[in-house]
């Protein structure tokens, strides 16, 4: 999100994504950023058509195509493929040398030309899952994850985090964590097609007790697989974000528990650190916008139900 100050300079707010359009977190994200840019008379310039704006070639995210970081603009979006973090660099420090400060949200940046990094503790998210699973598990038994793809950072640190957790209890063996589910629920369908066929016996059960996917696309790609084989509600099952099918599943017992993240929080927080920067007073260079475990046990509480079902438009 690229926004300038009226009648001054221009600031940056950058959020990059790994996943294909449409952004299902980036929308979150820009709600309240835009609420509150309005606020401190903030003119957001660009990222209100940036889903028009992305060039896309096999439903991909290509690139971000505007003129000039001068003129305070959407800068780049990476191709999923490659490392957003990376691709991002150049653009920010043209920013940066162009005197637009630059706050990143939501996904890590390899560079230090920025003001504030808004996210997710992504490793305290995996965490909490793997240890939600070794709960709901009582310390003993199999599981397998699917990760989302390699080069994609936040949902990298949430598969750390979970191993990490599931090592503390030995006797839960992780069968299968080396698989991908790519960029998009057909493929994360199809890999956990590929996952589980292994897995199911000749009578129709799962040889496994637990699965964990990090991120809403493989989350659903497995649900879909379990319900096509009607193994749904027959293991362990967690995952990661939230959208209208996950939490059908959810309510219907086909998920155990969602590790949801809170991007209306990063937009809001984003833009009232940048405001915070431009009036001169100190920010904190690193900010973490929380993470909740939701399970059927809770998803009704008013704080959890507005993460399963953000109020985009109040």
């Amino acid at each position: 999100l690229l926004v300038r100050e009226a009648r001054a300079r221009p600031v940056a707010l950058v959020q990059q994504r790994h996943e294909p359009v449409p952004f299902p977190v980036l929308g979150l994200v820009l709600a309240p950023a835009r609420r509150r840019a309005a606020r401190h008379r903030l003119d957001e310039v660009a990222q209100a058509q940036l889903g028009r704006r992305l060039a896309q070639r096999n439903g991909r995210v290509v690139a971000v195509r505007d003129d000039a970081v001068q003129r305070g603009r959407v800068l780049v979006a990476a191709d999923e493929r490659q490392l957003a973090d990376a691709a991002l660099r150049v653009p920010v420090l043209n920013a940066t040398r162009s005197g637009i400060p630059v706050i990143i949200i939501d996904s890590g940046l390899q560079s230090d030309d920025y003001i504030s990094f808004v996210a997710t503790d992504n490793h305290q998210g995996g965490r909490m899952a793997g240890q939600e699973m070794a709960r709901r598990l009582e310390g003993r038994g199999r599981i397998v994850m699917l990760r989302y793809q390699e080069g994609s950072a936040s949902t990298m640190k949430r598969e750390q985090g979970f191993l990490d957790a599931i090592a503390e209890s030995p006797d839960i063996v992780v069968v299968s964590d080396n698989q991908h589910g790519g960029a998009t629920t057909e493929s994360a369908y199809a890999a956990s097609e590929n996952l589980l066929a292994p897995l199911q016996t000749q009578d129709g059960t799962l040889t496994i007790d637990g699965i964990f996917c990090p991120n809403e696309s493989t989350t659903f790609g497995m649900l879909r697989a379990l319900q096509d084989r009607q193994l749904n509600g027959q293991v362990r099952f967690i995952g990661f974000d939230s959208s209208e099918k996950l939490v059908e599943g959810l309510t219907a017992g086909d998920l155990d528990a969602l590790v949801l993240q809170n991007p209306m929080a990063m937009g809001e927080i984003g833009v009232r650190t940048m405001v915070a920067h431009l009036q001169g007073k100190p920010v904190e260079r690193r900010i973490d916008t929380g993470v909740v475990l939701v399970t059927r046990d809770n998803m009704n509480e008013s704080t959890v139900a507005e993460l399963l079902r953000p109020p985009i438009d109040d």
